[in-house]
């Protein structure tokens, strides 16, 4: 059959372990972070879009062998190597388990194209460096090699000249959100394009993507000092909105500076005045106790304002049943344990999370409390004051003067005025969204969620954005700048677009601070800072809440909001061009055609329009003007928008279809967009319950992979990447997403046949299993290999026009997934039959009993049926056999001076616990890498039982713990082997010394 493209490195492999751990690394990176210029919903990771578009560019060497073998050096160094890898064939073929005891025998020409792909790889695991994001030197390298790639020909030659002349492709991705993967693009010296729904993305990815190019190299127009002679990228603009973010400030200070008065300290602290960080107050509710009716207590989770060791300080409140009153004290230093507990409890009632009333024990319940919100009878009380002392927090009792200035901003019209009109808007039900609500006590508005202060500061920097511009553009005359009227919409580059730039960047910082200032925003007493009102994807309820000081230096001032967004600016690469519009993926217009890459909605996961709603009314306030078409409505899209969400469209049954016409029309789209030669990636990500609950043929996986495959698609890899923290809010044992899946696509072959189930399965017993080993030898942990399977499973599926069941209808992709996991186990559970029999016995006694006892009858008859007896198996050092009881020793009860060589009845069992019990206790260390290599040949068997006993512990016994130490074995097991090879030679050289 006639070539007719070139496989690309993501088809083939990837670094994967280098691109996750940066990927992972890169969530706990904050200041420069792109990510930090505005808040956007499960973002992809800069370091796995970068990777993934270098590797979906690149040829994979197999493309271009022939022309490696020309190179005499790299032809000198395989045919060094060839031997040793001859070798190691030979030696693993005896030993080898399943399919990769059929592996072809290494040719030079494997060689090479390994020597090659290793040096592609090692681009990437500089690339992927967050440390390397502004390096033009690894940046320009991988710009090269994607030069090369699309100027070599089908048949792997670069034509003379070819590369001064070549055209690079450009990347679109029409789910571009927070603008990852178009910003990524354009790093790489690619056209990047980007479209989105959504107001507030497309306003993101404009700000990333769009204006920095513009003012590339420019240096900044502000009247002041500056702060450096030469300035590069974006730095120019960036410092322009640090001066201006300053200049509002002091603005807004003459306005409202008064509703933010200094507090008293307390002797102790030297008395004298401190600015404020926070007022803490909890919201109040009637007491329903009919003695104490009218009345109202407070509603506390946490009297607790700092758990620090040594620096602790509570709120103590002060009742007095007599005069129906509760006041608050303050108490700090070093408290007693059980005083911290008990403060820490709050006014609340046990596990129910109801309250009781403070003054007289009644409960309080939360149906009560709800009917009381929605009537507005909640209210709201002043507990403490949180200042700024000598390096560190003050803490101090509330005082009239403080809650008095809070209320005095209930005298500005505006703020009425705003509650009314563009914060009018509904926040989202529990049907809308699963991240918690406020909307249930009465919280039913946006502008509901701010305290009158907080809205009066909020305007007030929402008009300042406005008055800034006036002053940017005079300032940008004086400089020098072309004084025009031009818009930044319009291509526009003087004076006058300069000004929109500039103050877009100030609306971000808006922002930045009603995340930080709204009424639900808690306080963190382990961090003793303000909480964002984004902690989760959901607005819940704050009963006790922190109101910030826009003009401290603590957490949620302006001038940090602003500090935020001009390091991301500062950061910023500008390349090639980029334009991010706002379009519906399903009728996305493009003049030619584009390599596709993009992050679609997950399923049911985040509701993006309900929780942008919260920003859109500030953004469209400050920066409708500059955006018109954008902020045409008074809220974000949302008929349009692909999530299936079951109260927009009558249930569950509706959501689902909605969701896979949409999509299926979406991927066709792109599909349609398609640039012939490259593959399409799309990044998805799944809900950690779907794989324990449903495995990999969940609802959301397979209705996605379903409109994949409608849409034209056939699947041709897919790349697990772990890209989440582990100590995010909303963790385990919930349905937080803690990992995408890239796949990687071709348009089908318009010639595709239809098949039967039969030879459905038929192909995939021929086809999954080599595969299947190729993804253990790239060490592919057991807790991803099912996501990972689906590559070539669905590879074989999706390669047909249809596969026809036993009544002529098509399979699904529901029940392909569901075979291709069986074929999985079948293949994990056939490795079995290739260990010692003494293991085999090992693995169907922990199948069954795991570490407890049981019968001896059950278990001679298991040893009887492997031609063995349970004397056996006690010889070799797994079981312990007494008093008619069997059960397998655990990890510590194994010989701690056991040694390989010489043991006589030598089991693969034995190897892998004595290799996990050193890997549990030292990690990558000296005496777990010695070890794995004193096992030799049976280093291989020893990683297929890890697999085995994976998917026994996590999918059979269901026991997390036993499974987790296989899975990071696995995930360990490519550096365990490098660090083996380093710590024979040290042996050798350590011989050689003792010897002299």
């Amino acid at each position: 059959m006639t070539q007719t493209y070139k496989k690309k490195l993501i088809e083939v492999a990837i670094p994967l372990e280098a691109i996750n751990a940066a990927s992972a690394r890169e969530k706990s990176i904050r200041h420069g972070h792109p990510s930090t210029l505005h808040l956007w919903w499960a973002r992809r990771p800069l370091a796995a879009c970068r990777a993934v578009l270098f590797a979906q560019l690149v040829d994979d060497p197999s493309a271009y062998a022939g022309e490696l073998l020309k190179d005499e050096t790299l032809r000198a160094q395989a045919e060094a190597e060839l031997p040793e890898r001859l070798k190691a064939w030979e030696k693993s073929k005896s030993s080898a388990h399943g399919a990769a005891a059929n592996a072809p025998e290494p040719t030079l020409e494997d060689v090479v194209v390994g020597l090659e792909r290793d040096r592609l790889f090692d681009i990437i695991k500089d690339l992927v460096k967050w440390e390397n994001s502004t390096n033009e030197e690894v940046l320009e390298k991988a710009r090269a090699e994607i030069r090369k790639s699309c100027a070599r020909g089908l048949d792997g030659r670069i034509p003379d000249g070819a590369l001064d002349k070549v055209e690079l492709p450009p990347v679109y991705d029409p789910f571009s959100g927070g603008g990852s993967i178009p910003l990524e693009a354009q790093r790489l010296g690619l056209a990047a394009y980007g479209s989105d729904l959504n107001p507030v993305a497309v306003m993101i990815g404009k700000a990333m993507i769009e204006i920095p190019p513009k003012f590339k190299d420019q240096p900044p127009i502000h009247p002041g000092i500056k702060e450096r002679s030469f300035y590069r990228n974006a730095e120019g603009l960036a410092e322009d909105v640090k001066y201006y973010g300053e200049w509002m400030r002091e603005k807004a200070w003459e306005r409202i500076g008064h509703l933010y008065p200094q507090v008293d300290l307390p002797k102790e602290y030297g008395g004298g005045k401190a600015t404020v960080i926070a007022w803490i107050w909890a919201r109040t509710v009637a007491s329903p106790d009919p003695a104490f009716g009218g009345v109202h207590v407070p509603l506390v989770n946490s009297f607790v304002l700092s758990s620090k060791k040594g620096s602790q300080a509570i709120i103590v409140p002060a009742i007095d049943k007599e005069k129906k009153t509760v006041t608050f004290a303050i108490e700090s230093g070093a408290i007693p344990k059980d005083q911290m507990v008990q403060a820490s409890t709050g006014t609340k009632a046990g596990k129910a999370q109801d309250f009781v009333c403070i003054l007289s024990g009644t409960p309080i319940q939360r149906e009560y409390i709800r009917e009381e919100g929605k009537a507005g009878r909640l209210g709201a009380r002043l507990m403490a004051v949180i200042a700024e002392g000598n390096r560190k927090r003050v803490y101090v009792s509330p005082a009239d003067e403080q809650e008095n200035s809070a209320l005095e901003a209930k005298t500005y019209p505006e703020v009425a005025e705003a509650r009314e009109t563009f914060l009018s808007g509904a926040t989202p039900t529990r049907a809308e969204i699963t991240g918690g609500v406020c909307s249930a006590y009465g919280l039913t508005t946006w502008g509901s969620l701010f305290t009158d202060r907080q809205l009066v500061s909020l305007l007030t920097f929402s008009d300042l954005v406005l008055e800034v511009r006036n002053k940017i553009e005079e300032d940008a005359a004086s400089a020098g700048l072309q004084r025009n009227t031009h818009k930044l919409r319009d291509g526009g580059v003087g004076t006058f677009a300069y000004a929109e730039a500039v103050s877009m960047y100030l609306g971000f910082a808006i922002s930045r601070l009603a995340d930080r200032g709204s009424a639900v925003c808690g306080w963190d007493s382990g961090y003793t800072k303000i909480r964002n009102t984004f902690s989760r994807q959901g607005i819940p309820m704050s009963w006790d809440y922190a109101e910030g000081n826009p003009f401290s230096s603590s957490t949620g001032n302006w001038i940090s909001c602003c500090e935020w967004i001009w390091k991301v600016v500062a950061a910023l690469v500008p390349g090639a061009s980029g334009v991010v519009e706002q379009q519906n993926a399903q009728s996305a217009a493009r003049s030619e055609p584009v390599i596709i890459s993009t992050d679609p909605p997950y399923y049911d996961n985040i509701a993006y329009s309900i929780l942008s709603d919260f920003f859109y009314g500030w953004i469209r306030k400050a920066l409708r003007d500059i955006e018109p078409s954008l902020f045409g409505v008074i809220a974000t899209p949302k008929s349009d928008e692909l999530v299936a969400i079951a109260s927009r469209h009558g249930g569950r049954e509706g959501a689902e279809r909605f969701f896979i016409e949409g999509m299926t029309s979406a991927v066709s789209r792109m599909a349609t967009l398609s640039l012939d030669g490259f593959p399409a990636t799309i990044y998805y990500a799944f809900k950690q319950s779907e794989i324990a609950d449903e495995g990999i043929s969940s609802t959301g996986w397979a209705t996605f992979l379903q409109a994949v495959v409608e849409a034209g698609y056939a699947v041709v890899g897919t790349w697990p990447l772990r890209t989440e923290m582990a100590n995010r809010m909303i963790a385990s044992g919930t349905n937080a997403l803690a990992n995408s899946v890239v796949l990687v696509c071709r348009k089908k072959e318009a010639t595709a046949d239809t098949i039967t189930r039969a030879e459905f399965i038929r192909t995939l017993k021929r086809e999954l299993p080599p595969a299947i080993a190729e993804l253990q030898a790239a060490n592919i942990a057991p807790a991803d290999m099912p996501q990972s399977a689906i590559g070539p499973g669905m590879g074989v599926f999706s390669r047909y026009k249809a596969v026809l069941e036993a009544d002529d209808r098509a399979m699904t992709v529901k029940t392909a997934l569901q075979l291709i996991n069986a074929e999985l186990d079948e293949y994990l559970g056939g490795i079995q039959g290739e260990f010692d029999a003494d293991t085999r016995f090992a693995i169907t006694w922990f199948e069954q009993n795991g570490i407890g006892k049981g019968e001896y009858g059950v278990a001679d008859n298991l040893a009887r049926a492997r031609g063995i007896s349970v004397d056996s198996v006690k010889h070799a050092g797994i079981v312990e056999s007494a008093a008619g009881k069997v059960r397998l020793l655990k990890r510590d009860e194994l010989d701690p001076d056991w040694a390989p060589e010489g043991d006589s009845h030598l089991t693969v069992w034995e190897c892998l616990q004595h290799l996990v019990r050193l890997h549990e206790k030292e990690g990558l260390s000296h005496d777990a890498a010695a070890l794995l290599k004193r096992f030799g040949p049976q280093a291989e068997a020893v990683k297929d039982l890890a697999y085995c006993l994976y998917d026994i512990a996590a999918n059979k016994r269901r026991e997390a713990s036993e499974a987790t130490v296989y899975n990071a074995l696995i995930a360990d097991w490519s550096e365990l082997c490098q660090l083996a090879a380093t710590v024979s030679l040290e042996d050798r050289n350590r011989q050689t010394r003792m010897a002299f």
